[in-house]
């Protein structure tokens, strides 16, 4: 339980700006032993608690773009409801091929696309816009799903489509991720998968982290939080793609079955 509290208050303080806080905490949990199915379903629920903390300094800072907010809850409600149903039947090593194939085009996009996230870009093409709305659903198929990497990868989204600074994006994203947490926490207490015992104290810890990361994120300079973004989704990308995705693409390891 210390070494828990010790890598979620950590990984939640960080990924205020990163996401990817499930990349971290779930093979965290499973290395200690914890069932795969109670893992993801405990994750999900300390991950609204993280969402929450995070989401009140950004909320009362206004770093949040108001716009199409409505929308994209929307969007991001009903593909929770979606990807947390998948939770109950498909094999989460099925995506593990996507994910870091994603984070490193994100990489990429953005490596070449320097202005992406520096300032606030205004965006009068409403089909950009609309551009934008498909991949937040999908995305929030997959939030409600498993979440590694999906507010990393909506962060990127937020930029190129919306026209948002970082600071805007993350603090968006955060926001929506109380929404595909709550829904897929909200499935998993009804199939009995959570250990609120674990997922209490984790919850709390995340709270507290990520309203510390959040008031970093309030007073750092946008350039630097680009910087942290990039060198997360790199580091991410590529460890999972040297170290992880060889051996999925080979076939080797159990598929994870989330069935009862």
């Amino acid at each position: 339980m210390i070494y828990l509290i010790a890598i979620f208050f950590a990984t939640s303080a960080i990924s205020v700006v990163t996401g990817s806080t499930s990349l971290i905490t779930v093979p965290a949990m499973l290395q200690f032993h914890i069932e795969p199915r109670t893992a993801l379903a405990t994750n999900m629920f300390a991950l609204t608690f993280l969402s929450i903390g995070a989401s009140l300094p950004l909320s009362r800072a206004k770093s949040v773009d108001h716009q199409p907010i409505g929308v994209l809850m929307l969007l991001t409600f009903v593909g929770s409801v979606i990807g947390a149903i998948l939770l109950l039947f498909v094999p989460v090593t099925s995506l593990s091929v996507i994910v870091p194939s994603a984070m490193i085009g994100v990489a990429l996009f953005s490596a070449f696309y320097r202005k992406a996230g520096s300032d606030k870009v205004v965006i009068h093409s409403a089909s950009r816009k609309t551009i934008g709305y498909l991949p937040t659903f999908i995305l929030g198929m997959y939030g409600g799903f498993f979440s590694g990497g999906y507010v990393t990868i909506l962060t990127a989204v937020f930029v190129t489509a919306f026209g948002t600074s970082f600071r805007e994006a993350i603090a968006t994203t955060k926001l929506l991720n109380i929404c595909s947490s709550a829904i897929a926490t909200a499935i998993c207490m009804w199939r009995g998968l959570i250990d609120y015992r674990l997922g209490i104290v984790l919850g709390i810890t995340m709270f507290f982290g990520a309203t510390l990361g959040a008031r970093f994120v309030v007073r750092l300079a946008e350039k630097w939080l680009r910087r942290i973004f990039l060198g997360a989704v790199w580091i991410l990308g590529v460890k999972a793609l040297i170290f992880d995705l060889p051996g999925k693409l080979h076939g080797h390891g159990e598929p994870v079955s989330t069935e009862h």
